[in-house]
């Protein structure tokens, strides 16, 4: 049984996701990110960064509980739990393992911050950021459409990891400054993505959860950028 403590973002939804793919059994545990569950004592013990997801396998490689965090870190390990998902040749085990590195590296990061300037941003948006991070978030669109103009999935002809990992950020692309029209190639395999059932089943593991984008009351926004965030711990 892997237990999974997780939010409904794009992070815990490559988890969620991947569990459903490879149909391991899992429970979940909500970790309620804007009430502030993340800095709790348990959590911290595995996920130091207080970051979602983080899962522990209560069957681990030897036979005895492993935990790990950070939502990259988890798709490498249930893909070698399972076998699935990975490419076993080495070539293309590497290049899931580029793809997957890009999306944390730059996809995630960039995706965020425009996400945050745009519609989070207090007391009042910024113009240079708002343009300094959607510009990038286009820039890596212009990245994925080159990629998959000679390539079926990201790591080749196969879906895998890096598909699952890439493909929830890409959800808030048209709130983030993209324009589909411009990336026909790109959003022919999101749609392709979004139709398999075990997303469609991945993306409504607490979906009842999910508040509007940019909606956070002054509580959540304290926790979420401000003082509570950045205390030591």
């Amino acid at each position: 049984m892997i237990d999974v403590y997780t939010w409904p973002t794009p992070n815990g939804h490559k988890v969620h996701i991947m569990l459903e793919e490879v149909g391991l059994k899992y429970a979940v545990h909500p970790i309620n990110i804007r009430s502030g569950e993340q800095f709790s004592e348990d959590f911290l013990r595995i996920s130091p960064n207080n970051k979602i997801p983080a899962i522990v396998d209560s069957d681990g490689p030897d036979g005895k509980p492993i935990s790990v965090f950070e939502s990259g870190a988890i798709l490498v390990y249930l893909a070698g739990k399972t076998g699935k998902l990975l490419p076993r040749d080495v070539r293309g085990k590497y290049a899931a393992l580029e793809w997957v590195m890009f999306q944390m590296a730059s996809v995630g990061p960039m995706m965020g911050q425009a996400g945050h300037f745009r519609g989070n941003a207090a007391p009042e948006p910024k113009d240079y950021p708002i343009m300094r991070y959607t510009n990038e978030v286009k820039r890596l669109h212009g990245v994925m459409e080159r990629r998959l103009t000679e390539n079926r999935y990201f790591a080749g002809k196969d879906y895998s990891i890096a598909d699952i990992a890439i493909w929830p950020w890409l959800r808030a692309s048209e709130r983030n400054g993209i324009i589909w029209s411009e990336f026909p190639v790109l959003k022919r395999w999101f749609d392709t993505i979004a139709a398999r059932p075990a997303v469609q089943r991945g993306v409504q593991v607490l979906a009842d959860k999910v508040a509007p984008a940019g909606t956070y009351d002054d509580k959540a926004r304290e926790i979420l950028f401000g003082k509570t965030q950045y205390e030591k711990r």
